[in-house]
């Protein structure tokens, strides 16, 4: 299949770049994206959280008084979860929460996401993206132009004025090939991508 090209005054192209049905034609896939965004944002936890339940905490060998004869209630221990600086009833302790996706998975999802931004006409395609020097000014101009509201840039050679430009932009990601995901794909109002770094998608998808 064929998509148009985008110009930097967002005016569509008569050029067009030929890409793999397979990749950017499949059926919109919700289920299986589900899975696959969920096991993604999941993967991002650290799960280090940890307290210390009564066998974890220091002292409370002893009993701290005798059982009768006191008028006070029965202890065991100075480390009970009912006493001031005991342990924790039910203690957190450190979870993996990763949840595995296989290749075929992943490449399938990805594809379905890529297909329906085509067909909600959300992504553009440019020969490049780039800005003359770090100009956040000049940046809202272009997206501006291309009727960008919220969404990420894709490049294959992202440079550092690229990055310097939209670093104060709280609704523009820039995004190499290697950070490409699921979640900011789904999440993306708008999505621009440079030629090179479709070819490259195409590559990694199969």
């Amino acid at each position: 299949m064929d998509l148009k090209l985008t110009t930097a005054t967002g005016k569509a192209s008569t050029k067009k770049v030929e890409v793999s049905d397979a990749n950017f034609g499949r059926e919109f896939n919700e289920p299986l994206i589900h899975q696959v965004v969920t096991a993604y944002l999941a993967g991002g936890r650290s799960g280090t959280r940890k307290t210390k339940s009564r066998s974890d905490t220091s002292g409370g060998g002893a009993k701290p008084w005798r059982q009768k004869g006191t008028g006070r209630a029965r202890a065991g221990t100075i480390r009970s979860p009912i006493w001031r600086s005991g342990g924790h009833t039910f203690a957190l302790r450190p979870q993996d929460h990763s949840q595995k996706v296989n290749k075929k998975m992943y490449r399938r999802a990805m594809q379905s996401i890529l297909s329906e931004l085509v067909r909600q006409d959300r992504l553009s395609i440019v020969d490049k993206f780039e800005v003359k020097g770090p100009k956040t000014k000049e940046l809202v101009k272009k997206l501006a132009d291309m009727n960008f509201t919220r969404g990420v840039i894709i490049t294959d050679d992202a440079t550092d004025d690229l990055f310097l430009s939209a670093r104060n932009l709280h609704n523009v990601d820039i995004l190499e090939i290697s950070d490409l995901n699921p979640v900011s794909l789904v999440g993306s109002e708008n999505i621009v991508i440079t030629v090179g770094a479709l070819q490259k998608i195409e590559e990694m998808l199969g």
